[in-house]
């Protein structure tokens, strides 16, 4: 059975940083798209930032420039380094990945999701 295990979220202060880590684990055929999603209160989940195996990222515009996503494809692994954190940046942060845990089919996976809060 497949599981995105993520770590690194806490209690930081405004301009600090952070740094997410996810791996996925279990029968794992391929890994495409791995990505960061949060969600504040009262508020829906958003995507942050994607990476694909390729390497190729995208994030959202309010997160450019201070955040960064990478992966290690050896390791199943997506992390997000978040730098110059502000209060609007505090939310649970859910790892996902499209992952084939066969050649024959492929889903979307969740993390447990991590919580992350920016003090002023």
């Amino acid at each position: 059975q497949v599981q995105l295990v993520e770590s690194g979220g806490g209690l930081v202060q405004a301009g600090g940083s952070l740094r997410l880590s996810c791996a996925a684990s279990g029968s794992i055929f391929r890994v495409d798209v791995m990505a960061w999603y949060r969600q504040a209160p009262g508020k829906q989940r958003e995507l942050v930032a994607q990476v694909r195996s390729g390497g190729s990222t995208s994030l959202a515009d309010s997160v450019k420039g201070r955040f960064t996503i990478s992966r290690d494809n050896a390791k199943n692994a997506v992390y997000l380094q978040m730098d110059s954190l502000i209060p609007e940046d505090t939310a649970v942060y859910y790892c996902n990945a499209d992952i084939w845990p066969s050649r024959w089919e492929t889903r979307a996976y969740w993390g447990q999701g991590t919580q992350v809060t920016v003090s002023s």
